[in-house]
């Protein structure tokens, strides 16, 4: 793969508890333990990621029949402790999209669905990963044999 399909973000703590997230186009978020800073935890930014992804996929597909009047799409998941350590369950996205009257808007509203279906389906990278299950590489940690998936 080539550089232009490599994507990165450097961390780095700012305070207790407290980190910034900067990409290679300087731009910054914060995340923290979600105490008493505004800051998103980082499962939030993983919902956040997976919301984003599929708005902007979705996005890009309606608005070639018409702009929407009204786009919101919230995702949740239940945060569990089992024998497979912590993990999300019963990821859920859900869209409310609207759309003018006439004849644009009915093609963007029948063809909603199918947009959301295309980023659930192909298209939105971070929900993808997290449905294929990628693995996570910690080349600075050792095995540890009695860890789930050891």
């Amino acid at each position: 793969m080539t550089d232009e399909h490599r994507r990165s973000v450097e961390l780095t703590r700012i305070g207790d508890a407290r980190f910034k997230a900067t990409n290679a186009r300087g731009g910054e978020t914060f995340m923290g333990t979600g105490g008493e800073d505004p800051d998103f935890t980082p499962v939030e930014l993983l919902l956040a990621a997976i919301a984003g992804c599929s708005a902007l996929d979705v996005e890009a597909i309606t608005r070639k029949r018409a702009d929407s009047t009204g786009f919101d799409v919230s995702v949740e998941g239940t945060k569990v402790r089992d024998d497979d350590g912590n993990h999300l369950t019963g990821l859920r996205v859900s869209f409310d999209v609207t759309f003018p009257d006439g004849p644009g808007g009915d093609a963007a509203r029948e063809f909603l669905p199918r947009a959301i279906a295309m980023s659930r389906d192909r298209l939105c990278t971070v929900s993808r990963t997290v449905q294929l299950g990628a693995d996570v590489d910690y080349p600075d940690a050792p095995a540890v044999p009695d860890a789930p998936g050891a």
